[in-house]
């Protein structure tokens, strides 16, 4: 008999660990919210911060028995080793590879959220662990959770809109210069105020924009040219950046990112010009997909409509009219990782399309860092080429 997800009996519940992803963190509830909503997982350990106080409260908010909140994630690596099916790394980006590493050496299949590594040499150790290790790597892009983002990119795969032309796709927000009702600024994380080899603000946002763009299209960026600018209250690190970008294949487009956009909290918008016809998705009206046709006509599409992938039995939660939103998204993903990783358990490497590991990280750094050239140099800029380990 199998449960509403298609689940048999026999498919247990998946034991998982957190390094990072406080009650404090920006990403820890919405990690821990997805990965228990179907139930596929169950959080059974963590080293959530180095506060200690935080770290205990933390592990009492998430239901981990006290055992079981470290104190050190390299202890909990060893003392978690063979007890859990994968270990969730949710720690701020410039931490990510060192511990990623030291994960799949212990032998743990890895959950990272993006962006995977700040630089591609970094991905690269990465990718080599892989390839010295069984390991598995998952990379959280959650924006393509979304059921109507994965109605989009079928409809783009199987000709729906004709040959891809052009695109537009951004996702500013107003994090970095709005104020409080008292006029007080903003207090962003220490890390996300200073920027490295790539500015924080593409590993980020455009890192999400990158996945978008290959998961919808399946075509990636091969040249860029780029503006950026800082507009906000923290004029150290780039805040404002707008993107040129031509594919191989003959798409072009158009990309902005910003955290200095007043009026939009998150602003993800996607938009898809082909030949036949044209999409458009909004995160702020996540069940809805815009389509044109080149007659003229024009359509609204949702979960209840003469949808391919949208009206699968796993996206309906709730009843169509009555919107899944961010973290349901992210609990999709969760389900696909969850997948894969009992197939591995069981001498299987499944690919469902949906997860992506190192491959995808590689290429989107080497996008980011084509980019942060090109604003150097004023220029076109070609995107090096990555390989690396599925």
């Amino acid at each position: 008999m199998l449960d509403h997800l298609g689940r048999t009996a026999a498919e247990k519940r998946m034991t998982l660990g957190f390094i990072g992803g406080s009650l404090r963190s920006a990403v820890g509830y919405a990690h821990f919210s997805a990965a228990t909503l179907d139930s596929e997982w169950t959080l059974a350990a963590g080293c959530f911060s180095r506060d200690e106080a935080t770290n205990a409260a933390t592990g009492v908010a998430y239901g981990v028995e006290p055992q079981r909140v470290h104190a050190d994630w390299r202890a909990m690596l060893e003392a978690e080793r063979g007890r859990l099916d994968a270990m969730a790394v949710l720690t701020p980006t410039p931490d990510h590879a060192e511990m990623v590493v030291a994960c799949l050496e212990a032998g743990f299949p890895v959950i990272c959220e993006k962006a995977l590594a700040t630089t591609v040499d970094e991905a690269q150790r990465i990718a080599a662990a892989l390839q010295r290790t069984p390991g598995y790597l998952a990379v959280t892009y959650n924006y393509s959770g979304y059921p109507m983002v994965r109605e989009m990119a079928a409809m783009v795969a199987s000709g729906g809109i004709g040959r891809v032309r052009h695109y537009q796709v951004e996702m500013p927000q107003e994090g970095f210069i709005r104020t409080d009702r008292a006029g007080n600024r903003p207090t962003p994380q220490a890390w996300r105020l200073q920027d490295g080899a790539v500015p924080t603000l593409y590993l980020d946002l455009a890192i999400h924009l990158h996945h978008l763009l290959s998961y919808v299209l399946r075509s990636q960026p091969s040249e860029v040219v780029v503006q950026q600018a800082s507009h906000g209250w923290f004029p150290q690190v780039v805040d404002n950046t707008n993107a040129l970008c031509r594919h191989d294949d003959g798409i072009e487009g158009h990309v902005w990112f910003s955290k200095s956009a007043l009026g939009f909290r998150n602003g993800l918008r996607l938009r898809i010009y082909g030949t036949e016809g044209a999409l458009e998705w909004l995160q702020s009206e996540p069940e809805v997909l815009h389509v044109a046709r080149a007659d003229g006509r024009r359509e609204i599409v949702d979960r209840a409509g003469w949808t391919e992938v949208a009206q699968q039995s796993r996206y309906g939660r709730f009843k169509a009219g009555h919107p899944a939103g961010f973290v349901e998204a992210f609990a999709n993903l969760y389900r696909d990782v969850a997948d894969e990783v009992r197939a591995l358990q069981q001498g299987r490497r499944e690919a469902s399309g949906e997860v992506f590991g190192v491959e995808l990280a590689l290429q989107g750094l080497a996008f980011l860092e084509a980019m942060q050239a090109s604003a150097a140099a004023r220029q076109w800029v070609r995107v090096a080429e990555q390989g690396g380990a599925p």
